[in-house]
């Protein structure tokens, strides 16, 4: 194979907490105002991003935002030293405050659009960073997220990196979490699925009722043509809004995909159907879907799950896995269907089950913790290597997780002056660990 699929996953920061701040999300609310323990989430995370590696994948590392963003603060009007924006923002916007130090940044799945340079007309690969404009806590990430998107992938040749579309809901991009490519090789052309929550221009068409649809269909639009997609091999599809208001937030929480394989919900897509038989027609008859039926798996119990935000693999070997989190195994009809699935050879030959329980309680499972990025061999030479898992990273990053972490965290220690200054002494050592440079605001 020529080409591979990389994973990229964000590491949990050090201000990981529970603050309820993803209207739509349905375990982001039930966990709000529970105390979280940073260490442990970033621990877990880490320990999946070893096993993949372990398991022969190339997986990469992403380095979270600083927070709480003093930076974002000052723009708000929180004036003087850093402690002073840290008290009066307590004082007078506490809200404000908590998204401010929101570790949602962790969920690279949100972090960008990527298409491979098979896909795109200039052969090289394209990132946008996604503007993420339904929340505010998201919305502050782009421009680091931007950044270290080019420390990782800095080399001109290979990579071509462009600004997030407009901060307006008209363009809101929520990135790959509602992007798939599917091939049969990754070194050969693709077809990239785009899904959306709503038009922002035109009102003729349904839409959910209670929760956002956080991305819409002119937002796929830019981003194809920014990438230089032939629209020959580019899918864009509207997300049921039914499902949206069940607590479906992402295209990722109800659809999975990897090579020629689409595993999803029944009701995952309006006019599904026709989705489908697009797909096939555009990968030339070859698309295997594997629809799981609402008589097996209720939304509600893909939700609570995330059955479908796990991610799915192809191994060296070519076997397909499904990497899920440990609540498949503990919901009876999920395991039920998995095992069903297992014995009829229907496509995924094997399910690895991780503890991810830190990153789940606030809404985000193994897909929402990862951006695919295809790379061929040239361009997975112009990495910057120190990104990559190996085991002597492995072993400095849990290390620097011990030094630096608190082991629980509550939302009133969020206003506390030393949890800033135990962040910005932690993402310095990370950036010269990772070898990224300067990257932040306060590293100016």
């Amino acid at each position: 194979m020529s080409a591979v699929e990389a994973n990229f996953d964000g590491l949990v920061g050090p201000t990981h907490n529970y603050s309820g701040l993803s209207f739509g999300n349905v375990a982001s609310a039930k966990s709000q105002a529970t105390p979280s323990s940073p260490k442990q989430a970033a621990l877990q995370g880490l320990a999946k991003m070893k096993a993949l590696s372990d398991m022969g994948m190339v997986q990469g590392v992403f380095a979270p935002q600083e927070r709480p963003d003093i930076a974002t603060l000052r723009r708000l009007g929180f004036t003087g030293s850093d402690q002073s924006v840290l008290a009066a923002a307590a004082k007078q916007a506490p809200k404000v405050l908590a998204a401010c130090c929101s570790a949602s940044s962790m969920w690279t799945a949100n972090a960008a659009t990527v298409s491979p340079s098979a896909d795109t007309q200039d052969g090289k690969v394209h990132f946008t960073p996604a503007n993420l404009t339904n929340k505010f806590h998201r919305s502050i990430e782009h421009e680091v997220t931007g950044r270290v998107l080019k420390a990782t992938f800095a080399d001109e040749r290979h990579f071509v990196h462009h600004p997030a579309l407009p901060s307006v809901e008209h363009f809101g991009d929520e990135g790959a979490a509602n992007h798939t490519r599917f091939c049969l090789d990754y070194d050969l052309q693709g077809v990239e699925l785009f899904v959306f929550g709503r038009y922002a221009f035109d009102s003729r068409f349904p839409e959910p009722k209670k929760f956002p649809a956080r991305h819409t269909f002119e937002a796929c639009e830019a981003v194809a043509r920014l990438h230089q997609l032939d629209t020959d091999k580019v899918v864009i599809a509207q997300q049921n809004p039914a499902v949206i208001d069940q607590g479906v937030f992402h295209n990722d929480v109800i659809a999975v995909g990897n090579r020629n394989i689409l595993f999803c919900h029944e009701q995952a897509f309006l006019n599904q159907q026709a989705v489908y038989d697009e797909l096939n027609l555009k990968l030339s008859g070859k698309m295997r879907i594997l629809e799981v039926p609402t008589k097996s798996v209720s939304i509600e119990d893909a939700v609570s799950s995330y059955l479908f935000n796990s991610q799915l693999i192809t191994m060296p070997n070519g076997d397909n896995v499904l990497i899920l989190p440990e609540e498949c195994r503990n919901n009876p009809r999920v395991w039920t269907y998995l095992e069903h699935l297992l014995a009829n050879k229907q496509g995924i030959d094997e399910i690895k089950v991780f503890d991810l329980k830190q990153s789940m309680a606030n809404g985000g499972g193994p897909a929402c913790l990862r951006l695919r990025v295809a790379l061929n061999q040239a361009e997975l030479a112009a990495v910057n290597p120190h990104t990559l898992m190996s085991s002597a990273l492995y072993s400095q990053l849990h290390q620097w997780i011990e030094r630096h972490y608190r082991d629980q965290l509550a939302e009133a220690d969020l206003v506390d002056p030393s949890l800033l200054v135990e962040s910005r002494t932690a993402l310095d050592e990370l950036t010269q660990l990772l070898q990224l440079g300067s990257v932040y605001p306060f590293q100016r």
